[in-house]
């Protein structure tokens, strides 16, 4: 008998384009504002990461899952405070323009979807098995507020064309559907669960209604969120302040702070001033607006 561990997280290797950043901001942890979201260009700023020729796959070509490199711009991010940054799988929004049964399988029972009514950059989606695993979820028609907790998953989507089809009980045509192996402008889509149980065959699962508006989503990683706090100083500035070179200029006053390199970091005016009614003598330490270069270290120490 052998013992083994098993895993089943799987490293994700989607494509930044399926990819939602939102964003909002705060100016600290106790501001009592609503934060805004915003919206990023995820092709723009997310990008993955690629094997090599030590890690195993094709150098350049294959992606290497779960390692993506995140490029934020500068002029987006530049105020002092807290980024918190929301990753998700896109969503894309439409409405069911019938729920309809195939015509030589009436048993099956699916979601017609006009492709024509999905937003231009999400239509390539809607494609023969292009939203197998795709979660479906429903926007109430009445409140218009998506239904908590309830969704379906699809398990298969083909593209279709309606066709008219006699009732055996009537002399009524209904439409049905019938798969096409040319491309069409609908897309028949069965989701999972959307048969009754064998103990209660009169119980048909909801899987929608024609008109209402749905969220499909893909399911190739888990969200995720990621706190960013833009700060004045952190360790390597502040470093420069406790440990780096310091030089102070005795007759102008000029107190220097100098980087890692031997850069003039900070300079500060010294000087003393007495109150005159109570005669206190304070010491001053004033920031400088303008570098005095002359006092470069190299200057001072050569």
């Amino acid at each position: 008998m052998a013992v083994g561990s098993f895993g089943i997280i799987r490293p994700a290797d989607v494509s930044p384009a399926d990819v939602e950043i939102l964003y909002h901001y705060v100016s600290s942890r106790t501001a009592n504002v609503t934060p805004t979201l915003t919206k990023l260009d995820s092709t723009a700023i997310l990008t993955p990461v690629f094997h090599n020729e030590t890690t195993g796959g094709v150098a350049n070509k294959e992606i290497l899952g779960g390692l993506y490199n995140l490029k934020l711009q500068a002029g987006q991010f530049s105020e002092l405070g807290i980024y918190t940054l929301h990753l998700r799988p896109k969503q894309v929004r439409t409405t069911i323009m019938d729920c309809g049964v195939l015509a030589s399988l009436p048993s099956v029972r699916g979601l017609v979807i006009d492709i024509g009514n999905v937003p231009v950059d999400d239509q390539g989606k809607f494609t023969p098995q292009g939203l197998v695993g795709y979660r479906i979820e429903y926007i109430n028609k009445t409140n218009y507020q998506k239904v908590p907790n309830f969704y379906r998953l699809v398990t298969s989507s083909f593209y279709c064309v309606p066709t008219t089809a006699n009732l055996s009980n009537s002399t009524d045509k209904a439409i049905r559907y019938q798969y096409t192996d040319s491309s069409s402008n609908f897309i028949f889509l069965t989701v999972t669960p959307s048969s009754s149980p064998s103990s209660r065959p009169n119980v048909v699962p909801f899987i929608g209604e024609p008109g209402q508006t749905i969220i499909l989503t893909n399911t190739f990683f888990n969200p995720t969120t990621v706190e960013i706090e833009m700060v004045e100083h952190d360790a390597s500035t502040l470093a420069h302040a406790l440990y780096g070179d310091q030089t102070k200029a005795i007759a102008p006053g000029i107190y220097t702070i100098y980087d890692k390199d031997k850069n003039i970091y900070k300079q500060y005016n010294l000087y003393e001033i007495k109150d005159q009614f109570n005669e206190t003598l304070y010491e001053v330490r004033e920031e400088r607006t303008s570098i005095d270069e002359t006092l470069n270290l190299d200057n001072i120490t050569g």
